[in-house]
């Protein structure tokens, strides 16, 4: 399956979730459900957002993402 695996599609395809996640419109729900519905996307968008951001590749027949949690620094 290693061989088979397209790591950089494969991070592609979670920017494109995440960013769909993020452009979700909010459903004709409230009160608590809506509180339950916004927790859950930005959960949901945080971590294909995170995803999308990694550099992967396929060691050993592993995959290995590497994502940066180091804040960024301004120049």
């Amino acid at each position: 399956m290693a061989d088979e695996l397209d790591v950089e599609a494969m991070i592609r395809r979670f920017r494109e979730r995440a960013e769909a996640v993020r452009s979700r419109p909010l459903p004709p729900v409230g009160g608590e459900e809506r509180t339950l519905f916004i927790r859950r996307a930005q959960e949901d968008f945080q971590d294909f957002a995170m995803i999308g951001d990694a550099t992967g590749s396929v060691t050993d027949g592993i995959l290995v993402l590497r994502v940066d949690l180091r804040p960024s620094v301004d120049s």
